[in-house]
């Protein structure tokens, strides 16, 4: 009796640790975005996309200009308002050319376009399958991190380096 209870009790240790692991590799992280003025607009929650990589961004932003909007992964996990230029460039670990629709890219960083509603809020799903949240050098923790950058205007998906998307208006920095 005693030696079955060590064993059931080892048992549900062992699934405690791999339902621990499995939850700790599906979490993601949730990116808080700030405004020029440094004030929230809302969060951008990055999950997993599966275990070969990808992301999956659930975004839930508000005070924004109506219409479409370019959005990316730069490669700095900083955000200095009010340009958010120390983001740096877009996050781009094979050195490729901007956009999708560019035959010699797309930078990792680069997705497709999001829609904010009249009422300048939007609950967008994104998803990026060129990046991930492991620690390889697709990683958006590598190098100490990147940052979520959202553009005031479209990407035009083809156009090196950013798109014609216009000014960076919000940006939140992703790192662990």
């Amino acid at each position: 009796m005693k030696k079955q209870f060590i064993i059931w009790l080892a048992a549900i240790s062992m699934a405690a640790c791999v339902l621990s692991y499995a939850t700790a590799k599906t979490n993601g992280v949730t990116v808080q975005l700030k405004n020029a003025a440094g004030e929230s607009i809302g969060t951008a929650t990055l999950t997993p996309i599966n275990s070969k990589g990808g992301v999956r961004i659930k975004l839930n932003v508000k005070n924004l200009e109506p219409g479409q909007h370019g959005i990316h992964f730069h490669q700095m996990a900083m955000c200095e308002g009010p340009k958010f230029t120390s983001a740096g460039a877009h996050f781009n670990p094979d050195s490729k050319m901007h956009g999708l629709q560019n035959p010699q890219g797309p930078h990792a960083g680069d997705m497709l376009n999001f829609t904010v509603s009249a009422k300048g809020t939007s609950t967008a799903t994104l998803t990026d399958t060129r990046v991930n949240l492991g620690s390889d050098n697709h990683s958006l923790y590598s190098n100490g991190g990147t940052s979520l950058v959202i553009h005031a205007k479209a990407d035009d998906l083809k156009t090196d380096p950013s798109g014609n998307s216009g000014d960076r208006i919000a940006c939140g920095v992703i790192s662990k």
